[in-house]
């Protein structure tokens, strides 16, 4: 979204950027009293103006501070400093996974080249959604859904991401590929829901409140659901009184929530204490996403007790969690 010295400047309010980022209003203006930045121009009413250069830094200041680096070491970077320490962090805490993934990717036949994923962010770009569509659905029939999720549109996300971070893709776009994404697989879903009936376990899948992203949640759902089971969407931001109310109603075995790298490190651990407290012990809670805090080991439960929840740092994952519930014998599986 950024723009030439010929174009208008684009210009933000403190409540645009406020949405964009997640940094509340009254944080922006500590920071800009204590550190410097962000540094917003005046409007002719005296409103704060920012820039989209100052939009993309407190993009990755966002980012750092959600890995677990203080405000006071990363608010006044530059953003060549931000890149290069959002990049190391990245490396960090998402590459072994990374790697993981496009091994068993290679090994089932590779991911995308750059090529077609340049092809296909061409035709985001353009708008042109009906291509991009038709790509996708290509894919699904050359691929199969479990290898066009791992080695499709696992590494469109990422590209997707990073481009918008940058200020290289605007939001509207990024709304638009998850859009074209979600109608592809939904579409694969329905179509695989029709050839065979449902099996154990029953599996709930949702978001906390302020996890606005429920792609990641529609990938896992369809790995589940090519490993036959019942799965409840219930979309995102599901309070968690409801999870609790909607597991006793639905009769689910497994509640399933995502999280992306933008959520509290703190928040996440405490609402998943707080939801285990809530359900009954023989229901399981599976946790997947991006947030670090997921793959920490779990301290102070008792010997021999169960975990928590059980984090899911990949889609492959998946296929053994249902296999490991499934061997303990809590519910018959028909052959």
């Amino acid at each position: 979204m950024t723009s030439s010295s010929s174009e208008t400047p684009i210009w933000y309010a403190i409540a645009d950027v406020e949405r964009d980022t997640g940094l509340s209003k009254d944080t922006l203006r500590v920071w800009e009293r204590r550190y410097g930045f962000p540094m917003p121009a005046r409007d002719a009413l005296g409103e704060r103006q920012y820039d989209g250069q100052q939009l993309i830094r407190l993009r990755h200041i966002r980012r750092l501070i959600d890995a677990g680096h203080r405000p006071g070491r990363v608010v006044a970077l530059s953003l060549e400093e931000l890149v290069a320490l959002n990049t190391q962090t990245q490396g960090e805490q998402i590459q072994p996974k990374t790697e993981r993934a496009e091994a068993a990717s290679m090994s089932a036949g590779g991911s995308l080249s750059a090529v077609v994923m340049e092809r296909w962010m061409q035709m985001l770009r353009s708008q042109d959604a009906h291509g991009l569509r038709q790509a996708l659905a290509q894919a699904v029939m050359e691929r199969g859904l479990a290898r066009m999720v791992i080695e499709c549109v696992a590494p469109m996300n990422v590209l997707v991401g990073q481009s918008w971070l940058e200020g290289r893709l605007a939001v509207y776009e990024e709304h638009l590929y998850t859009e074209i994404v979600q109608s592809v697989m939904r579409q694969a879903l329905g179509q695989m829901a029709q050839a065979h009936a449902p099996k154990p376990p029953r599996i709930l899948l949702t978001t906390l409140p302020g996890e606005v992203h429920g792609l990641g949640l529609l990938m896992a759902e369809c790995f589940m659901v090519l490993e036959g089971c019942h799965t409840i969407p219930l979309g995102v931001q599901t309070p968690l009184p409801d999870i609790v109310t909607a597991t006793a109603t639905s009769g689910a075995d497994i509640v399933a929530l995502g999280f992306t790298a933008s959520q509290n490190p703190r928040e996440v651990r405490a609402a998943l204490e707080q939801l285990r407290e809530r359900l009954p012990p023989q229901v399981e809670i599976w946790a997947g996403g991006q947030c670090p805090v997921l793959y920490k080991p779990q301290r102070g439960r008792l010997p021999g007790a169960p975990p928590v929840f059980w984090p899911m740092g990949r889609l492959e994952d998946i296929q053994a969690g249902v296999a490991r519930w499934r061997a303990l014998g809590r519910a018959e599986v028909p052959a």
